[in-house]
């Protein structure tokens, strides 16, 4: 157990030292810790001005960079081994929620902002590449597709969750309605290709398959609070994980994932 003397917003594994992880906070803060090594923190970046909302490691062998995203409205990129962002990306208008990785084109990332656009950025040029006016309203979560190099997912404060193809996002390829609040995060399945869930201050996960006429599979509403955090597991293709505001986390098998697709 390791603390920190500030919140603490995020957090994701080394994908290459099954020891190390980083964390990032709301004192502006990114925090590198090794969990063989009980002190603080091996390292502690501190350049962003405002609070760090989201941190992602790379998933491309080879390079070891680490995204970052903060309320002042900017996204650094970082290598672990050295104490300074190598660059600042900037082009938001407002606090960045989202920063993650893809994990099929290398150097390439996606952030969602309270800017209503999804950006997507190339580490070889510190400008945007694509920006996608993705809702009407403050975006909170994206993700990438794990099967699909083109397809993301956003998820917003307008209760929708909507899919981009980057060959034409002129409109998106699918929109998934049936939350009543704000979507908190979004996660495409490691082993669906036209699966994923989403968790919402409703209270409630949903499961969805976009490529159904009828696309949501079941919601489960086992929180007492604000449903915060969610992933889907890479070992098991049943098991998910989800966290809310009433202090409990949740593993599980839902009906939905138990069955054969």
């Amino acid at each position: 157990s390791f603390e920190w003397n500030d919140g603490l917003f995020d957090v994701t594994w080394s994908e290459n030292n099954e020891h190390v992880l980083v964390t990032c906070s709301g004192d502006g803060s990114l925090q590198l810790w090794d969990t063989a090594k009980a002190a603080g923190p091996l390292q502690v970046y501190k350049e962003h001005t405002q609070e760090v909302y989201s941190v992602d490691w790379s998933q491309t062998r080879g390079e070891q960079l680490m995204v970052s995203g903060s309320w002042d409205q900017t996204i650094k990129l970082w290598d672990p081994t050295v104490g300074k962002s190598l660059c600042t990306f900037r082009g938001h208008e407002s606090v960045i929620y989202s920063t993650i990785w893809s994990p099929h084109i290398p150097g390439c990332f996606a952030s969602a902002s309270g800017d209503q656009t999804l950006r997507i950025w190339d580490v070889k040029s510190t400008g945007v590449r694509i920006v996608v006016p993705a809702h009407q309203a403050e975006i909170l979560s994206c993700d990438w597709c794990k099967y699909n190099e083109n397809l993301l997912v956003t998820g917003a404060v307008d209760c929708s969750l909507r899919g981009w193809d980057l060959r034409n996002v002129r409109q998106p390829v699918f929109e998934l309605l049936g939350h009543t609040y704000a979507i908190r995060r979004v996660k495409f399945s490691p082993f669906h290709a036209s699966v994923l869930a989403s968790c919402s201050y409703d209270f409630s996960v949903r499961f969805w398959n976009f490529s159904n006429p009828d696309p949501l599979l079941e919601t489960v509403e086992h929180h007492t609070e604000f449903t915060c955090g969610l992933d889907l597991s890479l070992q098991s293709p049943t098991q998910v994980a989800d966290c809310a505001w009433d202090e409990t986390i949740k593993i599980y098998d839902p009906i939905c994932l138990a069955m054969p697709a």
